[in-house]
Parts: structure tokens; C-alpha cells; sequence
């Protein structure tokens, strides 16, 4: 699978961090005085960082990266150093990628003669207790601003009121638990390869869908892997086709729940499924439920 990934020449890069902040995948860290890609599997390749460089040191390249291949990520960490796969595997730890921990290890392990640095100190520092690791959190503040829309005649578009009254009185407050498993989730941003997909049942939602719908997290996201997209103002939705061939044949995904919204731009969603369908090798049940503006579920089919 070719994607677009983000190259940092190094004789450029001075060392002045900008970029790390706005990497919202944390693909990026300063090692050695240098800004380091640790993870290509982190890293969207959409270039959030690049207007941050204030040495333009950050570009944009295509190339061959399918399936995500540990082995050879790990060979590229181990000529940049010991501080660059220690960052590289405690990066994926942060994100639960243990099987990928397990094969860079393993390919340490079997070319440690050839090593520059001892092995036996990361995997010391590797080895450390789970809750000695930072969790990592999302800075809404940090994200970057959405390009704005002009509203027009599509049904999509179409302002509603709801005459719903809410509770003159409330005993008390509801605080409703999260159901979401992984982070990211926009569709341009997840990586079909990523441990939380192998497997497991797909939640792929209209963006709208969540808003709409009171019982979202406990009724629909709960113990699904979740990807949101919209079919009429994402853009380069070519890569959506190849992604979810990808999720059906190698992450081995059980089921796809589609949950889209009762506007006609939503089929775009269902299409999408369909023809993603023909071109895998595999065939998984897939359900679609169609939602209401109002939150009211207007049809379930197993198709």
C-alpha cells in the first residue's frame, strides 16, 4: 500500500521542537537534538507539522508502506541509535502495539552482534512496569482548525428544530462512561494495521451519527474498534477504499456495523462498504442502521 508519509532532513532540522507539539499522533520526539520520526504506523502523513518547521525541514514523500512491517521499521530505528529504539518501542508500548514490541525485540535480538549500542540496556528500560509509563493525552487546544463549509441546498445542510422539552428538575448528574477504544479515529488518520483493528468488530459511523444519538457509546461504540467519516466533505476518499480492503483481508475485522444518517450523502458511506466488498478476498457480515435527524433508528438490515 503507497501512502504519504513525512520525511525530516536531518541536516536541516536544528533541533528547535516546534514540530513535536503538533503532531497529534505523537510520532514525532526530539532525540539526540534532532526531531526523530519514531513510528511510521503513528504517523497520518497529512503534514500538521510541516508549517511548524521554522527550517522547512519537514516534507512530505510517497512511498511503499503495506502491510506496517515491524521488522523493517526496527532495522531504520537501529542505525539512528540506542535513544531512537528505545523511543521507537516505548512508543508503541504507549499504544498497546505488544506484538509489534515482540517482533522488534525479536529482530534486535537476532542482529544484536551487528548493534552499535547493548541491547541488554533497552531492553532493561523496555522492561520497566507498565505504570511507570506516561498515558498519553490529547490537547484539544493543539488541534488543528477545521476548514469551514458553506451551507447550501443539499438535505444534509437542512436546519431543524427539535421541539423536545428537557426535565424541568434533575436529581442529579449523570456522568456516562466512554466506550471508545482507540485513538484516532477519523478515517484519513487510522492506520488499518494497528493492533485494535485485528479481529474485531468495526463501528464505521457518519460523523453526525454520534451527535445525534443519546445512546451512541453504550448501545453502538461499546466493544467495537470505531472509524467516523463524512461522504460529502471528506476529501481524498480514495485512500478509505484501500484502508478498508486492507481492515477486511489482513486485520481480519469479524464485522462492519455501518450506522449512517438518513440524508442522501450518507449512501456514500454504503457504497464505500460495498466496494471495498468486491475487491477483498474475505467476506464479512456487514449491518447498516439508518438514523434519524432526530436520533431515531429508522431501519437495521444485516445485508
Amino acid at each position: 500500500m503507497e501512502r504519504e508519509i513525512i520525511h525530516i532532513d536531518e541536516e536541516l532540522c536544528d533541533g528547535c521542537g516546534e514540530c513535536i507539539p503538533n503532531c497529534h499522533e505523537g510520532a514525532l520526539q526530539m532525540i539526540d537534538g534532532k526531531a526523530r520520526l519514531i513510528s511510521d504506523l503513528m504517523c497520518d502523513g497529512l503534514g500538521a507539522c510541516i508549517g511548524h518547521c521554522p527550517q522547512g525541514a519537514i516534507t512530505i514523500e510517497k512511498r511503499e508502506a503495506e502491510p506496517y512491517n515491524e521488522t523493517e521499521v526496527i532495522k531504520g530505528m537501529a542505525i539512528k541509535g540506542k535513544n531512537v529504539v528505545i523511543a521507537h518501542l516505548t512508543h508503541l508500548m504507549d499504544h498497546n502495539e505488544n506484538d509489534l514490541v515482540s517482533e522488534g525485540l525479536s529482530w534486535l535480538e537476532s542482529n544484536k552482534g551487528s548493534l552499535s549500542f547493548d541491547l541488554k540496556e533497552v531492553k532493561q528500560l523496555i522492561d520497566k512496569p507498565k505504570e511507570t509509563m506516561k498515558e498519553q493525552t490529547f490537547n484539544i487546544s493543539q488541534m488543528a482548525p477545521q476548514p469551514e463549509f458553506e451551507p447550501c441546498a443539499c438535505p444534509g445542510s437542512q436546519t431543524k428544530e427539535f421541539s423536545g422539552e428537557a426535565p424541568a428538575v434533575r436529581s442529579e448528574t449523570v456522568s456516562q462512561v466512554s466506550e471508545l477504544r482507540q485513538w484516532p479515529v477519523q478515517f484519513h488518520l487510522i492506520n488499518p494495521a494497528a493492533g485494535y483493528f485485528k479481529e474485531a468488530d468495526l463501528l464505521l459511523a457518519a460523523d453526525c451519527s454520534a451527535y445525534t444519538m443519546g445512546n451512541f457509546h453504550s448501545d453502538y461504540l461499546k466493544g467495537k474498534s470505531l472509524i467516523i467519516a463524512c461522504p460529502k466533505l471528506d476529501s481524498a476518499q480514495e485512500s478509505y477504499h484501500q484502508k478498508l480492503v486492507q481492515l477486511i483481508d489482513q486485520s481480519m475485522i469479524n464485522t462492519i456495523h455501518l450506522l449512517i444518517m438518513e440524508v442522501p450523502c450518507c449512501g456514500g458511506l454504503l457504497r464505500l462498504v460495498d466496494q471495498a466488498l468486491e475487491s477483498a478476498s474475505r467476506k464479512v457480515p456487514v449491518k447498516c442502521s439508518v438514523i434519524s435527524a432526530e436520533g431515531q433508528v429508522l431501519s437495521e438490515n444485516w445485508l
